[in-house]
């Protein structure tokens, strides 16, 4: 299968959540360094590219501290490459605007609600963006160099060609897929 060479960037420890089937959804404002200073969801299609930075175990509930503290754990910044395992194709870009919306996506994320909140009232004239993403994971994972330009509070990044005979293994059966996605859409009245 011939995949997208863009990337989204989010936690490792996301991801990690994202590939066991736990959550189908990411939450997004855009970085700091975003051209156009909000999120745009500028493919279908992606990539996930694995950050370490922002991520803290006190951001997260309890159940899913333990991804952080191992991502965390595996990190090495000053390593020469990059290990992609996950893939992602966004069925639904929705947007949140108030606290009694955001408070009703929480059985369905990770974060506390602490965070959601922040992340809801960063930059406030703007929707908070909530992707739906059918999560695939990659057979093999690929490497790729790590590169300074990679770097930095931004969502997107262009990849380096990489290579056609990716095989994918989606994380959920489109049917439990579709369940989860028709009840987030349903609770926001979509």
């Amino acid at each position: 299968m011939k995949l997208n060479p863009v990337a989204l960037k989010e936690w490792a420890s996301v991801i990690d959540v994202l590939l066991e089937g736990d959550q189908i959804l990411l939450m997004r404002k855009g970085g700091i360094e975003e051209e156009t200073r909000r999120f745009e969801l500028k493919s279908r299609s992606f990539y996930l590219f694995p950050t370490y930075e922002h991520q803290r175990a006190h951001l997260i509930k309890d159940p899913y501290q333990s991804f952080v503290e191992r991502s965390l754990s595996e990190f090495d910044a000053g390593a020469a490459h990059v290990k992609l395992t996950a893939y992602a194709e966004a069925t639904d870009d929705l947007e949140v605007r108030d606290f009694a919306q955001l408070e009703l996506l929480y059985p369905y994320h990770m974060w506390t609600g602490n965070l959601a909140e922040e992340r809801l009232k960063w930059k406030a004239k703007q929707p908070l963006h909530i992707l739906l993403l059918r999560v695939y994971k990659l057979e093999e994972p690929v490497l790729i160099e790590a590169l300074p330009e990679y770097g930095g509070c931004r969502s997107w990044i262009e990849l380096p060609a990489v290579k056609d005979d990716i095989r994918l293994n989606p994380v959920l059966s489109e049917e439990s897929f579709e369940e989860k996605r028709v009840r987030i859409k349903s609770i926001l009245g979509q």
